[in-house]
């Protein structure tokens, strides 16, 4: 579904270049939920923007769906920290927001935002405005609006990291269940190992700039998950303590570490 094959991306600054990717060999497959993790400033937003065609790669070839991404496309949908709603528009009307953008006719997607914000226990909800909602009710609101248009890819950058702690992992649950029924393709970007054990198939870490992929390390826990009690506590924990200590070790060198699969 998704192809990076030696993808690097560089900034030029009034000062110099800054090599923010380096060397991405990456396949992500159709409805997989990959999540990726590596300290500040190793590129991990660079890397969504790529994929969402919001920044050219600089070397490398990147691919959705066996086209290269040369633009924003519509097919794709990205998920940021804020729920970023307009004010002024009711919860209903900022779901329908991408209708109109693209041009969609509306009449289409009315009874499919209204199935949205029900799923995401959002009903009876549909007038109000975002300041009368709470942080995880509105990103619960931004979630419906990339999910209005059935996207093949979302992406998403630390969509839960502004919340309390009992709403990020409500959300998490959440959002997987959303996955297992909408079987779109996601790529999650966090801080939170335990975010990332919890929701992903599969974790790719990234190395301190310029990012490179050190490991990328298979999930293997049922779903759903969970952090209650008789749910998966013990292997999450398990699963994060090996990334954890993955995050702190010291590279070997500046050019090893480059992997996936």
């Amino acid at each position: 579904m998704i192809e990076l094959h030696g993808v690097s991306r560089t900034f030029t600054t009034r000062t110099g270049t800054v090599e923010a990717l380096r060397g991405i060999d990456l396949e992500i497959r159709q409805g997989e939920f990959v999540a990726v993790v590596g300290r500040s400033g190793c590129g991990k937003s660079t890397l969504l923007r790529l994929v969402a065609g919001l920044l050219p790669v600089t070397d490398g070839e990147l691919k959705v769906a066996g086209e290269r991404v040369t633009k924003a496309r519509r097919d794709i949908a990205m998920l940021f920290q804020r729920p970023a709603l307009l004010p002024w528009r009711s919860v209903l009307d900022n779901v329908l927001l991408p209708v109109e953008i693209f041009g969609w006719r509306k009449a289409k997607y009315v009874e499919r935002a209204h199935q949205l914000l029900e799923m995401a226990g959002l009903a009876g909800f549909e007038k109000r405005l975002p300041h009368e909602l709470s942080g995880g009710m509105q990103q619960r609101v931004s979630l419906c609006r990339s999910l209005i248009g059935s996207p093949k890819v979302m992406l998403m950058d630390e969509p839960f990291s502004a919340l309390d702690a009992l709403t990020r992992e409500e959300l998490s649950v959440e959002l997987q269940r959303v996955h297992m029924e909408n079987q779109a393709t996601i790529i999650f970007v966090t801080h939170s190992i335990d975010e990332a054990v919890l929701l992903a198939d599969r974790v790719v870490v990234l190395s301190p700039r310029p990012g490179r992929i050190r490991k990328v390390v298979d999930i293997d826990i049922p779903r759903p998950r969970s952090l209650g009690r008789n749910a998966h506590l013990e292997e999450v924990a398990r699963c994060s303590a090996d990334l954890h200590e993955l995050l702190m070790e010291r590279e070997p060198s500046a050019t090893a570490g480059v992997g996936g699969r």
